[in-house]
């Protein structure tokens, strides 16, 4: 059942899309002869099967390249700013194919402002109807319509986490019904409230209860469970899914490959680092950066000279960072400290209020001036213009033992922004907290994410209180 609804919802979404966008064509037309030309001496001369044709051609390209974009695949709920990022792509994507149409077909009845026209207003009609169809839903399944009762058993992290993904999508129409545990444990991290009882009274609670799924995350006695399990869903009349056991330790970008007929489970898939994935992150650092030197050459010469007649030492602080694959780099900084010596600038980590920073050097920080010079290693490709910060080889010693996961933060390239500088983890912060946003940032890469983040630093991570 969860792919069919699945399935149903994906359909839905595009059908609602297809009309929207020949909707927003209409809308363009009639802006276009009946607005802008309130003669009217332009609507007489229209070839109207060419409009007709034309409106088809774009409204069915619109939802291709959606398509394509991965809008419509694993469909969720997306937030505005996430979907204001995909739409526009997509949309002038899709004027640019237009004008392609145009003119490969030499199709010289229509109007050449329409494919304008039409984008902006396409473009505002998909959120404005995403937002809708959004609201309807949410409504619907708070007041219980549209529900489909589910039952998880097991009782480790993976069922606690199978259940959070499934509540926090209202899209997929489940209702999480409890928890019925393999065993008795009283260490389990499920809420007593919560759990119905063990494998020994599931018989009893399918069918008092009468689901329509069940989904087994268990790791104890697999093969023998998931026997059980199969003969009493098919007795009852339930769909069983199956979270691998191993499913703690597979990302959500796992992929289940096939080796010669044998199923074959990638379980870290980054998907930054594949394919045509690559190259886009790395031509955008290039012209991204590329712009930025040439366009502020000026301030650069500014901070330089105000470092410089502020304190003495060297205007750039190189330092040792760890990067891409536990590679070591030298980053480059604007000083903002005074000179010492390379072990304490290694191994000493900076606070509020820190006495080593000079008098310039507590304005850059603040305003993160001090970081800009690292649009050089992002153009030397040492760098990418998002990811997560690098850190200092010292301190990667360190907490690799003490945070999890925190190595898997070099399976990217580092970045002069992130998902967690948005976020106001710098500074002197959770260290776990902002290894668990690189951690979502890498298995959650697109390339609207990079942008959405770029877009939300000047706001949100290059002035904070943090920044010290």
């Amino acid at each position: 059942m969860y792919r069919e609804r699945t399935d149903e919802l994906r359909f839905t979404v595009i059908v609602l899309d297809l009309i929207l966008s020949l909707a927003a064509f209409l809308v363009a037309f009639v802006f276009r002869f009946y607005v802008l030309d309130l003669t009217g001496s332009d609507l007489e001369k229209i070839d109207l099967p060419s409009y007709v044709f034309f409106g088809a051609v774009l409204g069915l390209a619109q939802v291709s390249i959606l398509g394509l974009f991965g809008f419509y695949r694993n469909r969720r709920f997306l937030s505005f700013i996430d979907e204001v990022g995909v739409l526009f792509g997509s949309v002038f994507a899709n004027i640019i194919f237009g004008f392609a149409v145009l003119y490969f077909l030499k199709i010289y009845e229509i109007s050449r402002s329409l494919p304008g026209l039409y984008g902006v207003i396409l473009w505002l009609i998909l959120l404005l109807g995403h937002n809708l169809f959004r609201r309807i839903i949410i409504a619907r399944r708070r007041k219980g319509r549209g529900l489909s009762d589910l039952l998880i058993v097991g009782g480790n992290a993976t069922a606690l986490k199978t259940a959070k993904a499934l509540e926090e999508s209202p899209l997929s129409g489940f209702r999480v019904s409890g928890f019925v545990l393999e065993t008795r444990d009283d260490h389990s991290p499920i809420p007593a409230g919560r759990i119905l009882g063990t494998l020994d009274d599931l018989d009893r609670i399918l069918e008092s209860r009468a689901p329509g799924d069940l989904i087994y995350t268990g790791d104890a006695n697999y093969q023998m469970n998931l026997a059980l399990l199969m003969e009493l869903c098919d007795r009852h009349g339930v769909q069983l899914h199956v979270v691998p056991s191993l499913g703690e330790w597979v990302t959500v970008r796992g992929v289940l490959e096939n080796l010669e007929g044998l199923p074959l489970i990638s379980v870290r898939d980054i998907p930054a680092r594949t394919g045509l994935n690559r190259v886009l992150k790395r031509t955008f650092d290039i012209l991204f950066s590329g712009v930025i030197l040439l366009a502020f050459s000026w301030l650069y010469l500014l901070v330089a000279l105000a470092v410089k007649l502020t304190s003495r030492g060297p205007v750039f602080f190189l330092q040792e960072r760890v990067g891409l694959d536990n590679k070591v780099f030298r980053i480059i900084k604007f000083r903002t400290m005074k000179v010492q010596s390379q072990a304490e600038s290694n191994t000493i980590w900076t606070t509020k209020n820190d006495p080593r920073i000079t008098s310039i050097g507590h304005f850059l920080r603040r305003s993160s001036l001090d970081e800009i010079p690292q649009f050089i290693n992002i153009f030397w490709g040492q760098m990418s213009v998002v990811g997560p910060r690098p850190e200092r080889p010292f301190y990667v010693e360190q907490f690799k033992d003490q945070y999890q996961y925190f190595k898997r933060r070099h399976s990217v390239k580092a970045g002069l922004t992130g998902w967690a500088q948005i976020h106001g983890l710098r500074g002197d912060t959770s260290i776990q907290d902002r290894v668990d946003a690189d951690i979502y940032y890498i298995e959650n890469w697109s390339f609207f994410l990079d942008l959405k983040i770029v877009f939300l630093t000047p706001f949100k991570g290059m002035i904070h209180k943090n920044a010290y």
